[in-house]
């Protein structure tokens, strides 16, 4: 096992007018589930692939425990991947396919199969060793790949989307396992993927990037509670982060024609008007008519839980509605106006123009 540090690792791709990576920083614990999220493009399986030896670094450094690995080649660095596509040999069965690496290796045969049995008993693959990959499942390829990585006993692992082909039950199913297979094996780990439910889901911590920039590195939750900018604030959390542009008022922020009070302090780091996030669940619709006025376009319905889809009226259509959680038992009919107020210990203040966190 062992750590493992980005550290000012850059990537600049030939003709390329910016970097893929720009000066990317982490420190990964041992034992750690580091999942990289972020939008197509924003070079987070770059900086896996940089990791792995399949593409150059161009600036900065990667280390593996203390061995400095940025020029070293993949064989010699000691990490093993799962790749999005699984990558396995068709004319191979399923125990040829996990112990190919070993047998590549100089492996005994007696080696190998031990081992491969023990990698197929985790994953609960004893039944299939002998089949052929066109005979399994996309859940079970990707178990076999899995496997193959398993087998190699190494100080990291590298996953790159390896849940994308598979539907989105067995993606649920599927992403449990691999979060519980690692923690049972203590494999420093680090897992791409562009869907920030399983990246919340499964890390022990998210780094979210942007147009190959780090954006946050940080646990699940306190990323959920304070986003370090409007970015991370729209992109994490499902449904989005309700995001506003709003005039600073007299002790707080105007929201229709209520305002909710802010402490003066914050305010001072912003302009005139400030951006203004709250999430669908802190917010409460208002008896007295004060608050944010909503048309509802769409209602949700979930059961417990219903979830409105409207916007100001007057504010024209958007590419983003504004979303609400409701009670599921009595919500409102579509074509509505209802007014909603924030809860005051659940907001998010961006500066305007940095797009930086200023509440607190």
């Amino acid at each position: 096992m062992a750590t493992v540090t980005f550290d000012q690792a850059t990537r600049i791709y030939p003709g390329a007018d910016s970097p893929s990576v720009d000066k990317l920083n982490i420190e990964i614990a041992d034992g750690e589930f580091l999942v990289l999220v972020g939008p197509s493009g924003c070079g987070k399986s770059t900086s896996l692939r940089m990791l792995a030896g399949l593409e150059e670094v161009n600036g900065g450094r990667i280390l593996i425990g203390d061995r400095d690995v940025t020029h070293m080649p993949p064989k010699d660095r000691d990490v093993a991947m799962v790749f999005q596509n699984y990558a396995l040999y068709p004319h191979m069965t399923v125990a040829d396919n996990m112990g190919f690496a070993l047998k590549i290796a100089g492996k005994s045969k007696s080696d190998i199969r031990q081992r491969v049995e023990e990698a197929a008993k985790i994953l609960d693959l004893e039944a299939y060793l002998e089949r052929k990959p066109k005979a399994l499942s996309g859940g079970q390829r990707q178990r076999v790949a899995m496997g193959r990585a398993i087998v190699r006993q190494p100080q990291v692992f590298l996953m790159d989307e390896p849940l994308s082909n598979l539907d989105a039950k067995l993606r649920v199913q599927t992403r449990t396992q691999i979060a519980s297979l690692q923690r049972r094996l203590g494999v420093t780990t680090v897992y791409v993927t562009h869907d920030q439910v399983e990246a919340m889901t499964m890390g022990d911590r998210v780094a979210v990037l942007k147009d190959g920039i780090l954006q946050q590195c940080d646990a699940p939750r306190h990323m959920y509670d304070h986003p370090n900018n409007v970015f991370v604030a729209g992109f994490i959390g499902s449904p989005a982060m309700n995001l506003m542009t709003v005039p600073v008022a007299d002790g707080g922020i105007k929201l229709g024609d209520y305002t909710q009070p802010i402490e003066r302090e914050i305010l001072a780091k912003g302009g005139k008007e400030v951006v203004l996030g709250v999430r669908p669940e802190d917010l409460e619709m208002s008896d007295s008519g004060r608050g944010l006025p909503i048309e509802i376009d769409v209602v949700e319905e979930l059961g417990a839980d219903a979830y409105i889809y409207g916007e100001l009226p007057g504010s024209g259509p958007t590419d983003k509605p504004f979303i609400a959680r409701v009670d599921g038992r009595v919500p409102p009919k579509k074509g509505e106006i209802v007014h909603f107020q924030p809860k005051g210990e659940h907001l998010h203040l961006f500066n305007l123009e940095t797009g930086e966190r200023i509440s607190g």
